[in-house]
This record gives structure tokens, sequence and C-alpha cells, in this order.
């Protein structure tokens, strides 16, 4: 029975990731145009020494931190509520309102913002006209990819929350503990797995987005824009490999630094 799915993770999903590492050692005849298969490390030293692919290294990881961080202030009250103070039945039609913008169609959704944001649309008309609203760029980008992530960090923290017993916020109040100490004592520390569960999804997908970048950045470029990029009009398809490395990268450092945590029993 596991046989298909393990065939398809080694040859699918492990397979297009060792071809990606093995052909961004590899580069682009300027003249022809053609991919010249010989290893050499030019489109790393590429990378590490250019100063434009760093600011936009840096930029992407700011940018998929700045998701994180707001999907975190937002997602913990949103599921300490859905978890511990809605009834029941209420809560039911909570998860499925968390989960219903899951089902539209992730263009329609940052277009719909980018009308939303700029060219006279609702928020330039409620901060008192057009040209007035955060118009396009990276508070844009951030916003839109905030909207698009919530879900993936508030229903980890969801079920996390609900695996906490009523009885030890019951506990902490008899003892005379306020809702403050009581949340930074009991709830943050069985929260944190779940946090860091949440946080892979929202911080990994920001990191190699470049749809809402194009719909909704201006002229601001993050790394899949680069990818993008060097796929199509560049047509530097070693490049983009080296580039693509980078997130993948970063993202293996960072699921090794929260394993400890408990987080990836949390996914």
């Amino acid at each position: 029975m596991l046989s298909a799915p393990l065939l398809w993770l080694v040859v699918a999903y492990l397979g297009a990731l060792a071809v990606l590492l093995v052909s961004a050692f590899w580069t682009v005849n300027s003249f022809t145009g053609q991919v010249v298969k010989q290893f050499t490390v030019a489109n790393f030293r590429t990378i590490l020494t250019e100063e434009v692919y760093r600011n936009v290294t840096l930029r992407s990881l700011g940018v998929a931190a700045a998701v994180t961080v707001i999907c975190v202030v937002l997602a913990v009250p949103m599921a300490f509520y859905m978890a511990k103070v809605a009834s029941p039945r209420s809560r039911k039609w909570l998860v499925i309102a968390i989960l219903t913008p899951l089902w539209a169609s992730y263009l329609v959704k940052a277009y719909a913002w980018r009308i939303l944001l700029a060219n006279g649309g609702p928020v330039d008309w409620l901060l008192g006209g057009p040209g007035n609203g955060p118009g396009y760029g990276l508070f844009a980008v951030i916003l839109v990819l905030s909207y698009l992530w919530l879900p993936y960090m508030i229903l980890p923290i969801y079920a996390g929350l609900e695996r906490l017993p009523d009885s030890m916020l019951e506990a902490s109040a008899d003892l005379g503990a306020r809702a403050g100490r009581t949340f930074r004592q009991i709830v943050l520390p069985i929260l944190i797995p779940s946090v860091f569960a949440g946080s892979i999804f929202t911080f990994s997908l920001s990191l190699g987005d470049y749809i809402t970048v194009q719909i909704v950045g201006g002229k601001n470029q993050l790394i899949g824009n680069l990818v993008y990029a060097n796929i199509g009009a560049a047509n530097n398809l070693p490049f983009a490999a080296a580039i693509a490395t980078v997130p993948v990268v970063v993202m293996v450092i960072y699921l090794i630094a929260v394993r400890r945590s408990g987080a990836l029993e949390e996914l």
C-alpha cells in the first residue's frame, strides 16, 4: 500500500530536487543560448558576490518573517476564541469560515486585493481618495500574503489549543493568576510547537511566492520573481535553479532548528 506514494515521493519530489541541484551547477552559453552541462560554481558565486542578489534574498527573508509574525499575532486570539470560548456548535462554523477562503482561486484573491489597495479602490476611498492607499509595494505584498496564508497558521494553533485541558485554565484562575499570567505560563508554552508548525507553512509559502509580488509588488523583486524571470525572459535555467536552491537551503535549516520544539509532530 505504501509503494505507490513512496515511489511518488522518491521519484517525483526528491528526484526533482536532485535534478534542480545538479542543474544549478551548469551554465548557459551566452552566444548560442544552449545549456553547458559542465560542473561550475559560477552561478552560486554570482549569487553570493552580486549585491543585488543578496538584497533580494534579505528582502525575501524579511517579507516571509513579517508575514509569519502578522499571522501569529492574528491567529492566536482567533484560535483561542474558537477552541476555548465559542460554543461547540459555533466552533464548527468558525472552522468552516476559516477554511472557506482556501476554496477560492489564489489568482482571484490576489487580483481582488489589487483592486482594493489602489487605483481608487475601497482602501483608497476610505483613506481619502485615489493615491492615499498603500498602492503597490512591499507593504501590499506583506498584507496580501498575510491574508492568503493566515488559515495555515490558525488551524495548527487551534488544534494545539483543543488539546489544552480546560481544567488547567480553571486551576490557574483558582490559584489567583490573571489572564495575562495564565497565557504566558500555561497557554504559551503549549502553543509554541503549534506556532512553529504554522510558521513552516507561512514562512515557506511566502519565501517562494512570486505571483502576489507580480500582482501587487510594484517594482520590488523577491526570490520567486528572479526564478520566474530567469526561466522565462532570460531563459537561463541553470541560474534559475541556483536561485531556487536558496529558499530550499533556508527551509532545511529552519526545519532542523524547529525540529526540537516538536513542531513537526503538529503538522
